[in-house]
């Protein structure tokens, strides 16, 4: 005798639909980073739940920074404007526990077709055409990180090495300004390398010295795959922070 089982349904709860919904405008581009969205009360009648429901699924996304409460003004969108949010991807702090201020020099920004890895890492297919960003950061006047940054080209078109230099804060502010394109996680990959001669040019270090190799991949609303950077960080004076909860 055979018994057939009977499929089970599967469902999330009520606040799991609602964090969705809300999700699906914030990548719709109906709230911009920075915008204040509706009010608890505003989203419950939007959605037909309960003002807990709507409260339940603005925690979560607050919990992930895609959503900033301020008290006695409202729930805003997350935004790389922000001092607070400005370097939130950034792990790299002085030794002194002094703030980090980094000056940005980019040396070159150029359309360059994808290599195979790239192009994965990127979801677009080998031979797209990508945007090869090279930069050098510094603090206190003394180069600290370089990096090599890929672009897709659909997404950042007309983006050149004049409109870089003329930025005056973090890129990711700038993708936001510029492009509508809001980082909102990153995955990393972090190792030790020894300096070629190009690094220690660049960093004005010894050739052969220690440093942090960091590649990073940054995606934007539906998990897309938006960025990829490859930094190299001196830790000679800094050192890399990362909370595990």
């Amino acid at each position: 005798m055979s018994l057939i089982s009977e499929p089970i349904a599967s469902f999330s709860p009520l606040y799991e639909q609602i964090k969705a919904m809300i999700l699906a405008s914030l990548q719709a581009s109906e709230w911009l980073p920075g915008d204040a969205i509706p009010s608890e009360m505003e989203l419950a009648a939007r959605y037909a739940v309960s003002q807990g429901t709507v409260r339940k699924a603005i925690d979560e996304l607050a919990a992930q920074n895609l959503l900033i409460r301020r008290q006695g003004k409202g729930t805003f969108v997350a935004t790389h404007q922000e001092e607070d949010f400005q370097y939130r991807f950034l792990r790299l702090e002085p030794d002194s526990g002094e703030k980090l201020h980094l000056k940005n020099q980019f040396l070159a920004c150029e359309n360059i077709p994808s290599d195979p890895y790239i192009a994965r890492l990127l979801k677009i297919k080998p031979g797209d055409s990508i945007i090869r960003i090279d930069r050098i950061q510094s603090s206190a006047g003394r180069p600290i990180a370089f990096e090599e940054i890929w672009l897709p080209e659909a997404r950042f078109k007309g983006l050149n090495l004049e409109m870089l230099n003329a930025w005056p804060g973090p890129m990711y502010a700038f993708y936001e300004s510029e492009y509508a394109t809001h980082m909102v996680r990153a995955e990393e990959k972090i190792k030790a390398v020894l300096a070629g001669s190009d690094l220690a040019k660049y960093l004005q270090i010894s050739e052969g010295a220690a440093l942090l190799s960091v590649e990073r991949v940054a995606f934007t609303y539906g998990n897309k795959p938006v960025e990829i950077r490859h930094a190299r960080y001196d830790t000679n004076g800094q050192h890399y922070d990362n909370k595990l909860n």
